[in-house]
């Protein structure tokens, strides 16, 4: 799960032990969003520790007051073009939002999105890192359930 209020921008290659097994499929490196300090770059320590994983509760920045602690996502379906993605908020280990959304991998563009920002990033972020990771073991158009 990753933090909510971490914005990933690019990846951050060859840090992590088993990047595909990471919340957004790999390290990735940004920014924090939360309320004081938007755009604040955590040090390397707090991107491997809380804004990758989630669940950062040690993270001085995380707001007292949150509507969730972390985020989740998976693929429910690639089939086609298509890809449906599941994403689900967390607070206190419980989810407190779920949904699905779509994605026209052929497009390259979203069928439906989600309305919060950070969100919708870290999902492109999530895709980015599938559509690679499909695409270096050569798999194209199957039905897949895969979770992070």
């Amino acid at each position: 799960m990753a933090c909510p209020y971490f914005m990933p921008l690019q990846k951050l290659e060859g840090a992590w032990l088993h990047p595909s097994r990471l919340p957004l499929g790999a390290g990735w490196d940004g920014h924090c969003s939360a309320p004081g300090h938007e755009g604040t770059r955590p040090s390397d320590q707090e991107l491997h520790e809380f804004c990758n994983l989630g669940y950062a509760a040690k993270c001085f920045r995380l707001p007292v007051v949150r509507d969730c602690d972390a985020v989740r996502f998976s693929v429910a379906r690639h089939q086609g073009s298509r890809l449906l993605l599941w994403f689900v908020c967390e607070a206190v280990h419980r989810p407190v939002t779920h949904g699905t959304l779509e994605y026209d991998v052929e497009r390259g563009q979203w069928i439906s999105s989600h309305s919060d920002p950070r969100i919708q990033k870290m999902l492109e972020c999530y895709v980015q890192a599938y559509l690679q990771r499909r695409i270096q073991s050569g798999t194209t158009d199957s039905i897949v359930s895969e979770n992070s």
